[in-house]
């Protein structure tokens, strides 16, 4: 079967000619008719109209009016119809250039009679003059009074106001949405959401503000096209074409007094529409709903007004019928709503026969349910969600969360903030699976200045420990920034204080917070090439709970797991051989080896290292009893003192030193090494010679 560019002809260079049909499916295109249309409006300005045509676009503006005014009626809010900006835009410019083709008809053709400008401008003129073309000059300038005056004027305010006010409590209406999502009343993309509607919003009143212009000056464009042609239709029929004065006046007046009305009565429905729009702003549901709802319920403001009818009709000279009518149907109205208001709510049979309903009750397993992260805040502290000169409390968390989740490798459970009146005023405190891990009091309106060499701050203010280390530091004013820069000192503002606390404890706690369920998000996150080796993995060489172990273990010597697939291919090499956990974890870091000496290596490029003696190595190995799991180190108390008296001393030369140096033991002993260094040096990384990558340059600082 030959396909459709076969059949297509060629031009001379080879490419398919366009056929007829691919033709006509651009010419339908949405954007290409919008084009179309803005381009055929231009025209009117310039090229001359039959009267004919002129009828079917002036209908068109009359019945396109109405259209919008019932768009604007109906619709629920205001971004429904967020386009009304540009459509009242190409609204006023079609209405100007029927305005200038029907003048172009008028003083060209008007000495012909009544219908040379068409048969719709004849009818609105006679309509509207009622015989005398000074009623409708009257009636066209109320009409233009009415639309410039009252209701163009009226929704300009408005949407002057409304978008001043909209782009004043954007901040506000932000820094609402990011405190629900920090405190996991709302989700990702439900903010998101939310913030995209703010964003339309503060869009669409800024528009409206500007758009609103238009209809102002379509007014004043069509009392000054009116007047133009009146006095110059009166005066070519006088001179060029020899009319009396009285007749031209007749004709041309009542020409131009159409075509005035036949344009000012869209624009006053399309002014209308702009009105009801800008002035919905806040209400709920279609403009019918809205007005029954807020003005025809209360039955008191309805006898009121049943009242107040009867007794204007009681006046004397006062038509009776009209105001009695108003009185008796507001009084039956205020009747009705007052009989339903104290009618007795049905209730449910069944609820009668099984007594009195209870209070429903909250699920009582609600109450076991705890936050992973918790940042408890004193009162004096709230201001930080809402801080709008620097940067937000939330701000800060969630890039926290982001940060921590590209350096180790999984997300962090969401951090749920709230005050707490225990705490001190200034105090907080940050809770790990509602256990307190850590708390601290920062300073409103101050600084904390740090020495990067650890001694006490030389400036004024109130001195303190740095929550997060235990450094000295000192509270300073926000005048003595200068200074405290110029002196080369460290200084963070309250939030990055509390959040440098909060990354600590994190990483302190990374291994307790990767659940079973975050550890199988994980492996559902990867990608379609690790399925496989997921699927035959899973669970039949390793269970999901000791990939978890094994992930808690990479975790709590601080390395990443976000190389997943690797630690998935480490543990299918081992996890047929042993079921050991730490044995397992000792060949998964050793598939890491690049990965960790990278981490760990110098501003040189070297993995600076201090290599355990053979002594300890041998001391070490000949202390390990039992085997697999139950394997354990039982060294001498008095020879572990003297290892942790000598590790110390070294790592602590080597600090004086500037160097930050990795303690390289043999494999067999590396987990229980670890475990007694990491009781009094936490932070000093522990290797064996099997996680030392070939290619990796090796610096070596001291010995043990």
């Amino acid at each position: 079967m030959r396909s459709a560019m076969a059949d297509a002809p060629l031009m001379k260079d080879g490419m398919a000619r366009p056929t007829a049909l691919d033709m006509r499916g651009w010419l339908l295109r949405g954007e290409v008719l919008m084009a179309l249309g803005v381009i055929g409006i231009i025209m009117l300005l310039i090229v001359p109209v039959p009267g004919m045509l002129l009828d079917l676009l002036l209908a068109i503006s009359i019945v396109g009016s109405v259209l919008i005014l019932m768009t604007a009626l109906l619709m629920k809010r205001p971004l429904d119809f967020a386009i009304f900006p540009t459509v009242l835009l190409v609204a006023t410019l079609y209405r100007l250039g029927l305005n200038l083709a029907s003048t172009r008809l008028i003083l060209s053709h008007g000495h012909e009679g009544h219908a040379s400008a068409g048969q719709v401008i004849q009818a609105f003129g006679s309509l509207m003059m009622g015989g005398s073309f000074i009623i409708g000059i009257i009636i066209f300038a109320i009409l233009l009074v009415v639309n410039f005056v009252v209701i163009t004027k009226g929704s300009t305010r408005i949407a002057e106001v409304s978008a001043r006010f909209t782009l004043d409590s954007m901040p506000g209406k932000q820094m609402a949405i990011d405190a629900d999502l920090s405190s996991g009343l709302i989700d990702e993309e439900t903010a998101k959401t939310r913030r995209k509607e703010l964003e339309q919003e503060s869009t669409f009143f800024g528009a409206m503000d500007g758009a609103s212009k238009f209809v102002r000056g379509d007014a004043v464009a069509g009392l000054i096209i009116t007047f133009i042609n009146a006095i110059g239709g009166v005066l070519i029929g006088v001179l060029s074409h020899g009319l009396p004065a009285g007749e031209a006046a007749d004709t041309y007046v009542l020409l131009t007094v159409g075509d005035g009305l036949v344009t000012q009565v869209p624009a006053l429905i399309v002014s209308i529409a702009a009105g009801f729009l800008v002035s919905k702003a806040g209400v709920e549901g279609s403009a019918d709903k809205a007005l029954v709802s807020q003005l025809a319920t209360n039955p008191v403001s309805l006898g009121v007004v049943s009242g107040a009818a009867g007794l204007i009709g009681l006046i004397p000279g006062m038509p009776l019928l009209p105001f009695a009518a108003l009185a008796l149907g507001a009084g039956f109205m205020a009747w009705k709503l007052g009989r339903q208001r104290l009618r007795p709510k049905p209730v449910d049979a069944d609820a009668v026969v099984a007594g009195p309903k209870e209070d429903v009750e909250e699920p009582i397993g609600t109450a076991l349910s705890i936050d992973e992260v918790k940042i408890e805040l004193g009162y004096s502290l709230l201001s930080l969600i809402n801080d709008l000169e620097g940067r937000r409390l939330t701000d800060q968390v969630r890039a926290l969360r982001r940060s921590l989740a590209q350096e180790y490798g999984f997300v962090m459970p969401s951090v749920r903030i709230l005050d707490n009146m225990r705490l001190g005023t200034q105090g907080y405190a940050i809770r790990i699976k509602e256990m307190e891990a850590g708390q601290g009091e920062v300073r409103l309106g101050c600084l904390m200045a740090m020495d990067p060499a650890g001694r006490q701050v030389e400036l004024p203010g109130e001195h303190t420990r740095e929550p997060a280390f235990g450094l000295p530091a000192t509270w300073i004013d926000e005048s003595l920034r200068e200074e405290a820069t110029f002196r080369g000192y460290t200084i963070v503002d309250p939030s990055t204080v509390l959040t440098t606390h909060l990354t600590e404890i994190l990483k302190e706690n990374m291994a307790d917070l990767l659940s079973y369920a975050e550890v199988q998000k994980l492996l559902k996150e990867l990608g379609p090439e690790e399925k496989k080796l997921v699927d035959e993995l899973i669970p039949t060489v390793v269970t999901v709970t000791t990939l978890q172990r094994v992930l808690q273990s990479l975790l709590r010597e601080k390395v990443s797991i976000r190389d997943l697939p690797a630690i998935l291919e480490g543990l299918a090499e081992a996890a047929p051989h042993t079921s050991s956990v730490t044995t397992l974890v000792e060949h998964v870091r050793a598939r890491l080896a690049r990965q960790l000496c990278w981490q760990h290596k110098g501003d040189d490029g070297a993995l600076p290292i201090v290599t355990l003696s053979p002594e300890w190595e041998q001391a070490f190995a000949d202390s390990l009893v039992g085997q697999g799991e139950e394997r354990q180190l039982a060294m001498a108390p008095s020879k572990l003192q003297d290892f942790i008296r000598a590790v110390r001393d070294v790592f602590e030369r080597a600090a004086m030193a500037g160097e930050t140096a990795v303690l390289l033991t043999g494999p067999q002993i590396r987990p229980y090494v670890r475990s007694i260094i990491e009781r009094f040096r936490g932070q000093t990384v522990v290797m064996s010679q099997n996680e030392v990558h070939p290619k990796a340059r090796l610096r070596t600082i001291g010995s043990v």
